[in-house]
């Protein structure tokens, strides 16, 4: 039995964060991609972080990028949860083991099993337990997107137990205030991982939906 965490990403103003942890989310997550629409600069970030109350944790995202770069980003700000979501490899995972990796996983029928053995066997030779939880995305989606995941294909390797000895499962991929309760129900997810899902435009969180999504996971109670 455990309470599922929730995540609101893409924050990139200080009143989003704060609406976030208002609202009772136990993560943000603040996008260091420059291509991104929600990309925020070093000096956005840190007075996001600067603002951010305690017990709420900051997750800095990066997208195929050089593992030094990374290192320099989160020492900058003294990040200590890193977020891969470009097709970093275990190795660079790996050369990352400092700090607590989330991975992000696309749910594609014809590759999601084989990637999901893949990283078991990785585990296994890298000894990657800083490796602690798997963002499952919408395939061909950078995040973001607001496209809904294929829950039918995590539920059916869920049923496998194709999961089991794997790090934590978050769901992600077009989750919103109405679909978000049936997937926790159905995928039995550790977190949840929303950010256009709660926006009242591009970029801008919306303090009623992020207040509306964190209530919909909480109302499903513990799984």
């Amino acid at each position: 039995m455990h309470r599922t965490r929730i995540k609101i990403c893409g924050i990139g103003h200080v009143e989003d964060a704060l609406a976030a942890a208002r609202a009772g989310a136990d993560a943000i997550g603040l996008i260091f991609h420059p291509p991104a629409p929600r990309n925020v600069n070093p000096q956005r970030a840190a007075e996001i972080l600067a603002a951010l109350p305690p017990f709420v944790t900051p997750v800095g995202l990066f997208v195929d990028l050089p593992v030094k770069h990374i290192w320099d980003a989160a020492r900058s700000l003294n990040l200590r949860h890193i977020q891969l979501h470009g097709n970093e490899t275990p190795e660079q995972v790996a050369d990352l083991r400092e700090y607590t990796v989330i991975k992000a996983i696309r749910v594609d029928p014809d590759t999601f099993g084989a990637e999901l053995e893949m990283w078991r066997d990785a585990i296994v030779k890298l000894s990657l337990t800083h490796l602690q939880g798997f963002v499952l995305e919408t395939a061909g989606s950078a995040g973001g997107s607001g496209k809904p995941n294929n829950w039918d294909v995590v539920a059916l390797h869920r049923k496998r137990g194709d999961f089991v000895g794997l790090p934590h499962m978050i769901a992600a991929g077009g989750l919103t205030p109405d679909s978000v309760a049936d997937v926790v129900r159905t995928i039995r997810p550790w977190a949840v991982d929303v950010s256009s899902g709660v926006e009242s435009s591009r970029g801008k969180k919306s303090a009623e939906k992020i207040e509306a999504f964190v209530q919909a996971v909480q109302g499903v109670g513990a799984v």
